[in-house]
């Protein structure tokens, strides 16, 4: 039987493997009762084990050690009652189709079904650590996924695997509308 903090580095490592993220990029989170687990600041998901994780109270600030983006996952299990999961991906075709505009329309059935327009948010680096975790659980208040423009996507679920889907599938539609631009540009 595999528990939440196998599933959770499972996970992780499919996000690199499938190049939503590099070695050491991105973070993930998991709620099991009254703990959440997250990834380590720098951890790498090829050598990731159960035992790296960091452990977090809802209600205390993030341990040390704990992913850059942990106060965020805490933020969004605050804000957003029924998440147990949250990735946070670098997903390539996500970032660069959301350089430019304030919210990302995917142009596919399957991002038009289960997303509609995106949110993107203007988050400046000097003040990413201060006003992230808000800024992002406001909008997965509103909506499963959400974009900070130039850094990458945050997805939350009830469950690890819907997290992981909704990742993927905006990813998809991200690339997808990548494939147009460049096909728009031919003509």
């Amino acid at each position: 039987m595999t528990g939440p903090r196998e599933s959770l580095i499972r996970v992780y490592r499919w996000l690199r493997q499938n190049g939503l993220n590099d070695s050491h990029s991105g973070n993930i989170s998991v709620r099991e009762a009254a703990t959440m687990w997250i990834t380590p600041s720098g951890g790498c998901a090829d050598a990731l084990r159960a035992e790296d994780l960091i452990a977090a109270a809802p209600d205390q600030p993030p341990p040390p050690g704990a992913s850059l983006d942990a106060a965020l996952h805490l933020a969004v299990y605050r804000t957003v009652p029924g998440t147990t999961a949250m990735i946070h991906s670098h997903g390539p075709h996500a970032i660069a189709m959301t350089l430019t505009g304030d919210v990302f329309a995917p142009i596919d059935f399957e991002g038009q079904y289960y997303f509609g327009t995106v949110p993107v948010l203007d988050i400046p680096f000097e003040r990413y650590v201060s006003d992230s975790p808000d800024r992002v659980a406001q909008a997965l208040a509103d909506s499963s996924v959400a974009i900070v423009r130039g850094h990458g996507i945050y997805a939350r679920g009830a469950t690890l695997d819907e997290a992981y889907k909704w990742t993927c599938s905006l990813e998809s539609s991200a690339r997808i509308g990548w494939l147009r631009r460049v096909l728009d540009s031919k003509e």
